[in-house]
């Protein structure tokens, strides 16, 4: 790398810590003073609340701050005549941008494999902590379909993988063939290992001599494979983000239930491409401003492109919604938008010599 590109990406990632911190400090000190009332008892959990908030922050601090930190990287540049003399050394805008545009790209990789992790639940966990004084609250009453099968969960510890009252019922050809009830049970591995399990087997009645209805009781058994507790509940209750790879695996694991996919197929393309419009505005917003301070207004440049950031921001996150409630498939609400986005900034790279 060479000396003003180390230069430059040093400015660039002050200003952005200096921003980021700002933001998320703004953002954890709001939520603490509106939501002060409802804090948990024991400081142990407030102190969780606020480390999961921090957490949360993110999602809207990193972005802005992306942006936000080249916007004033290049206003400063241009105060102290700094990027004048990169062009008069014979650095071309490209040259400039490139750097910059890079570690754009870098930080956004880095928020990217975030939502690989369970760094996307700080949301639901600390709305927990707040509801119910505890990060996972228990599901009740759930009822879900998959293949040929009926399973009810009277309640469903997510985080601890354990769920009581679990009752599993068998169809075949519009006939109910089988009933598996367990008072317990614990997800292991791949499957759910069920515990005091009673096995009624209903025949199919021909006649009067047909075999009747069977019991069996067994102390375990290995069931529901690749049903996880953590998709079950979200997909069940439709709120919350989930990790990227569990997404991935609740579309494929849904899609032979012939169930809309809709929410999970626009949180997938979301988490993975919405990020990207930082970068890419980062790209957009370098040549729109001047190269010159002479006539600069520094206050104006900032506040327009500022506003232009939280409209275009603003409406990703309605077309996000959109797409998640069926109104607009996720291709026309998300990937379209970010489709267009990217080729605009590519047409403003190549236009400028």
């Amino acid at each position: 790398m060479k000396i003003y590109q180390k230069y430059i990406v040093y400015s660039y990632l002050k200003n952005f810590f200096i921003i980021f911190l700002s933001l998320e400090f703004f953002y954890v000190g709001i939520d603490a003073i509106t939501n002060y009332a409802k804090f948990p008892e024991s400081a142990n959990l407030k102190l969780l609340y606020v480390v999961f908030k921090i957490l949360d922050a993110i999602n809207y601090a990193m972005p802005l701050s992306i942006i936000f930190a080249m916007i004033v990287t290049k206003l400063s540049m241009l105060k102290s005549n700094e990027l004048v003399v990169l062009y008069s050394c014979g650095l071309s805008k490209k040259s400039v941008i490139k750097p910059i545009f890079l570690t754009s790209i870098f930080l956004t990789f880095i928020y990217i494999i975030l939502n690989f992790t369970p760094f996307v639940y700080a949301y639901e966990y600390s709305l927990n902590l707040l509801k119910y004084n505890t990060i996972s609250k228990t599901s009740s009453r759930l009822f879900l379909k998959n293949d040929n099968q009926y399973i009810y969960f009277q309640n469903l510890e997510p985080l601890k993988k354990q769920a009581r009252g679990i009752k599993i019922f068998y169809i075949r050809d519009g006939d109910l063939t089988k009933i598996v009830s367990a008072k317990s049970g614990y997800f292991k591995q791949d499957y759910w290992v069920l515990k005091d399990v009673k096995i009624e087997y209903k025949p199919k009645i021909i006649g009067i001599d047909s075999k009747g209805l069977e019991i069996v009781y067994k102390d375990r058994i290995e069931a529901l494979k690749n049903f996880k507790p953590k998709i079950i509940e979200n997909v069940h209750k439709g709120k919350f983000k989930m990790p990227i790879g569990d997404t991935w695996e609740a579309i494929k694991f849904f899609a032979a239930q012939n169930l809309n996919l809709d929410r999970l197929k626009t949180l997938l393309v979301s988490q993975i491409l919405i990020p990207f419009f930082a970068p890419l505005l980062v790209l957009i917003f370098y040549f729109y401003l001047p190269a010159s301070s002479r006539f600069l207004n520094a206050t104006l440049y900032s506040s327009f492109f500022i506003f232009i950031t939280l409209v275009l921001w603003g409406l990703l996150f309605v077309l996000t919604k959109l797409s998640s409630t069926s109104v607009i498939f996720p291709e026309v609400g998300v990937v379209l938008p970010m489709i267009i986005l990217g080729l605009f900034a590519l047409y403003k790279y190549h236009k400028e010599n």
